[in-house]
């Protein structure tokens, strides 16, 4: 049995202190009790029919995309077998029936695993998050997870993400960007939800096929979380999740960094995609040549280029007024048509 890490925790922990002082560490921390006052909270602290009510004061009769896996998959949301689509059908349904429908599978052995990623409270159970507010996000509206037992595989978020536990317990694992080589990430575009995954089974690893995988593990951080408990888990930090009560909720702020923003912007992925199609021809030298541009112009690893060329042609090496910045855009957009 692997012996994770354990994430520092803190409790009673400010605002102030979390930004100024843990945020720019971009360490994983947990905070216990984050969210002990919300009402949400003491209905899933009382009974899984209590949680399933609450919410339901909240909805408006919308739809929501559900996730359906078979119980031969154990819970465990990844592609089929030939990796050429995922494990997993897709839907809509109104949500009051599928917190009913929650409820009914906790009296069963066998299963499907469901789930419900990702939805703003807003365009569903209007007031929730008012109800339930952090002063630590006054403007920042959370995502709600809704499931049962299941598990997401490692991944990475484009934002710093502070996730807290509303109903059952969730455990997880987190692995530093620096493992990233030892997590064996899977396809940049064909992914089982939207963000690569590694492809080994934390569960059950296939050493032989993953070797480099022991590595990851010996550096793993690991906490398990109850109801109000919230982990942040920075940008880029690869993080496997699994739900372990037959019905979890989960509320989480995504701030600074791409996958908070609601308007279309070039993220870090699409960067990295452009350079792997840029770059997919050339020699091993000729991408340590480019390397080092990158190191120089992006990266900064020596002396800042803003230092000595004048602000007037800096453009994106430093403060881009709005102008320029849709200029470059538009330039690069030219020269994709070509």
């Amino acid at each position: 049995m692997t012996t994770y890490k354990q994430i520092p925790e803190y409790k009673n922990l400010a605002a102030a202190q979390f930004f100024d002082d843990i945020v720019p560490l971009q360490k994983p921390v947990v905070i216990r009790d984050f969210a002990e006052q919300w009402p949400l909270v003491h209905a899933a602290k009382e009974t899984p029919q209590a949680f399933v009510a609450y919410l339901k004061r909240f909805y408006t009769g919308k739809k929501a995309s559900i996730l359906l896996g078979h119980p031969d998959i154990k819970g465990r949301f990844f592609y089929n077998e030939d990796m050429t689509g995922v494990n997993y059908i897709k839907g809509d349904e109104r949500l009051d029936l599928y917190l009913d429908r929650l409820l009914d599978l906790m009296k069963k052995e066998i299963y499907p695993a469901a789930s419900i990623q990702n939805i703003l409270p807003s365009s569903i159970l209007p007031g929730l998050a008012g109800h339930n507010k952090s002063d630590f996000f006054p403007d920042v509206e959370p995502r709600l997870w809704l499931g049962n037992q299941t598990t997401v595989s490692a991944h990475y978020d484009g934002s710093d993400n502070l996730a807290c536990v509303v109903a059952g317990r969730r455990r997880f694992v987190l692995f530093a960007p620096d493992q990233v080589a030892n997590l064996y990430p899977g396809s940049l575009n064909l992914t089982p939800a939207g963000a690569p995954v590694s492809l080994v089974n934390l569960h059950d690893p296939d050493f032989e096929r993953y070797p480099r995988y022991k590595t990851a593990l010996e550096n793993a951080w690991s906490a398990e979380l109850y109801p109000g408990d919230a982990i942040f888990i920075p940008l880029l930090w690869w993080h496997h999740v699994d739900s372990l009560e037959k019905i979890n909720g989960l509320m989480n702020y995504w701030w600074s960094g791409s996958a908070a923003k609601e308007v279309m912007q070039p993220t870090p992925l699409d960067s990295l995609n452009m350079a792997m199609l840029a770059m997919r021809t050339l020699t091993p030298v000729q991408r340590n040549a480019w390397r080092a541009m990158f190191d120089h112009y992006l990266f900064k690893q020596g002396v800042d280029p803003a230092s000595y060329i004048p602000e007037h042609c800096q453009y994106a090496i430093g403060k881009i007024t709005p102008e320029a910045e849709r200029t470059l855009k538009n330039h690069i957009i030219e020269r994709l048509k070509q």
